[in-house]
């Protein structure tokens, strides 16, 4: 009796050391905070956003919640006022979001939208708060939301054989539709920061051409190439002139962060 036991104690520590070893893989932890700074054509400060890792319970389920947050400020301001925020529920373990709100004030457009995901029934509900209307709709496998879907791949998405031109794609459920969003790897670049210079990963998001963006390959990122996976800048080539957004501030770090000065 007392081998038997001794095998299931022995049993709960492996697992108890493989969960452990998993959760020191991913790539952020409760209380990671980002601030961005935002430039508008590379001289006119535009504003600021930030990004906020919190550990939550939603409907019985461990959840990270993640909350992001954009406005604009200085001269900008004044002709084109902006206060967005971004919230998303998604689980701790598997990384599929349960809840996603979108409440956004851009110069006078205004949109206040929660979406539901019931991923048993490959369903999403959105609830137009604005139009005051609910409906339904089909989703694929694995859907994310467009918050959750960027912790998704800085846990799951392994760079560390990535080769220049690899594309990884992904479900992705945005307002009323779905969309395959898909990301190409650019290759490795050293870029400079207010914290020093950085080691780093350069991609390209693909987006919608139209009202906002030139075309579809007009987004770039650059994250640290290291297991924290920190994005320290994003590039828009907008209709109009260009958006700049560079990390200014950051804490709660799951990981080391290594600089070259």
């Amino acid at each position: 009796m007392k081998k038997v036991k001794l095998i299931i104690a022995l049993f709960f520590v492996v697992l108890s050391a493989a969960a452990q070893e998993k959760q020191d893989k991913y790539a952020f932890q409760e209380g990671e905070w980002f601030k961005f700074k935002m430039s508008y054509s590379g001289f006119l400060k535009a504003g600021n956003a930030t990004l906020e890792v919190k550990e939550s319970r939603l409907n019985g389920k461990e959840v990270y919640h993640v909350v992001g947050k954009g406005w604009t400020s200085g001269a900008i301001k004044w002709f084109f006022k902006v206060k967005d925020r971004y919230e998303s529920y998604f689980d701790k373990h598997t990384g599929l979001p349960y809840k996603f709100i979108r409440n956004i004030d851009e110069g006078g457009h205004t949109k206040d939208i929660e979406i539901e995901f019931d991923h048993k029934a490959s369903l999403a509900h959105v609830t137009d708060k604005k139009r005051k209307t609910d409906a339904s709709y089909s989703v694929e496998k694995n859907v994310q939301d467009m918050v959750s879907a960027f912790y998704y791949l800085r846990n799951n998405y392994n760079t560390n054989s990535i080769k220049e031109g690899e594309v990884v794609s992904l479900n992705m459920f945005f307002d009323e539709e779905n969309y395959n969003f898909r990301l190409k790897f650019l290759g490795r670049e050293e870029l400079n920061t207010p914290f020093g210079t950085i080691k780093t990963l350069k991609f390209r998001p693909y987006v919608m051409a139209g009202r906002v963006f030139k075309e579809k390959e007009s987004l770039t990122l650059w994250v640290s190439a290291d297991d924290n996976k920190i994005p320290l800048r994003i590039q828009a080539d907008l209709a109009v002139g260009s958006l700049r957004a560079d990390l200014e501030a950051f804490k709660g770090l799951k990981h080391s962060f290594k600089v070259q000065f």
